[in-house]
C-alpha cells in the first residue's frame, strides 16, 4: 500500500483542520493516503447484486492518423467497491448523491479503532461506550467531523468469502463482518452531529444485520456513509483531514467514491 507525499501545492499554503485537531495542515508537508480500493473485475459487491464492475475497451492503440488513443466504457451498480451511501438509500425524502453538501465530504476526521475487538468477534459492533472511551482519550468529537471506523477488514479485500463472511451468490443472510452499532450511531449522529461515517468493511451495519438500523439512523439525519474504505491503519486517531468525493450522479442513491486523507507530519499534529 503506497503512501503518497505532496511535492508541491499551488492553491494554498495551509489547510485548516481546526474542527478535529485544532491546527493547520501544511499541504507542502502533509502525507496523502489513498482510502479507496480500485475498481476492477475483483471488486466486491453486495451478494444480492446481479451486476458487477465491467470495463469494456473501445480503443487502445495507434490511430490511422499516427497517434496513440485509448478509450473505454464502464458500468457498475451504485453500491459496491469503495462508495458513498447517500441518505436517500435508506430514508425517503432525504438527500440524493448530487445533493450531499461538500461540507460533509471534505472535513476533519477521527479514526476509532476496533480492530482488536473485531479480531476476536467478526460480528463486533461499535458501542456507545467505545465512542466515549475514545473521547476520554482523544477529546470530544466535534460537530462536522467525519468518523471513520477501523475494523481491520480491508486486509481481506478482495477475497469475498473472507471479507463478507460468506460468498454464496445471491444470499446476504450468512454475512459476518464488524461495523457500527445502533447506539454508537445515535450518539455520533444525534449528539455529536457528525458530517459522515465511514468504515473499512462492506457496510456501516454489521454483516448479520437484518434491520440496517445504522443506515436508517444516519440517513434520517442526512448523514452519508462511506463503505469499503482501506488504509485506515495509516491514519492517526485525530488530526487527519478527509476528502471523499463521489461521482456526482443526479438522483443517485450511491456512487463510486475516491477518498483520500491528508495527514500532518510529526510536529504539526496535536
Amino acid at each position: 500500500m503506497r503512501v503518497l507525499h505532496v511535492a508541491a501545492v499551488a492553491c494554498a499554503a495551509a489547510f485548516t483542520a481546526s474542527a478535529a485537531a485544532g491546527q493547520a495542515i501544511d499541504l507542502g508537508k502533509a502525507r496523502m493516503v489513498d482510502l479507496s480500493h480500485a475498481f476492477d473485475r475483483n471488486t466486491v459487491y453486495w451478494p444480492t447484486s446481479t451486476e458487477h464492475f465491467d470495463l469494456k475497451r473501445l480503443s487502445f492503440g495507434a490511430t490511422p492518423g499516427g497517434w496513440f488513443y485509448a478509450s473505454n466504457e464502464f458500468s457498475t451498480p451504485e453500491h459496491g467497491g469503495t462508495h458513498l451511501d447517500a441518505p436517500i438509500h435508506f430514508a425517503e425524502g432525504k438527500e440524493f448523491v448530487d445533493q450531499v453538501s461538500l461540507h460533509k465530504l471534505v472535513a476533519p476526521a477521527v479514526v476509532i479503532d476496533i480492530s482488536a475487538q473485531a479480531a476476536n468477534d467478526p460480528d463486533y459492533r461499535l458501542t456507545r461506550d467505545d465512542v466515549l472511551a475514545f473521547e476520554q482519550k482523544h477529546g470530544r468529537i466535534q460537530p462536522g467531523t467525519i468518523v471513520l471506523l477501523r475494523t481491520g477488514w480491508s486486509r481481506f479485500w478482495p477475497n469475498r468469502r473472507a471479507y463478507l463472511g460468506d460468498d454464496t451468490p445471491g444470499d446476504a443472510s450468512k454475512l459476518h463482518f464488524p461495523s457500527f452499532g445502533p447506539e454508537a450511531a445515535r450518539l455520533l449522529v444525534s449528539e455529536r452531529r457528525v458530517a459522515a461515517i465511514g468504515v473499512d468493511a462492506a457496510s456501516t451495519d454489521y454483516g448479520a444485520s437484518t434491520d440496517f438500523m445504522v443506515h436508517r439512523i444516519a440517513a434520517e439525519a442526512n448523514v452519508p456513509g462511506f463503505e469499503n474504505l482501506t488504509n485506515l491503519d495509516q491514519l492517526p486517531a485525530v488530526g487527519a483531514f478527509v476528502i471523499a468525493l463521489p461521482m456526482k450522479i443526479s438522483q443517485g442513491s450511491g456512487a463510486p467514491l475516491r477518498a483520500i486523507a491528508l495527514v500532518p507530519q510529526r510536529g504539526e499534529a496535536r
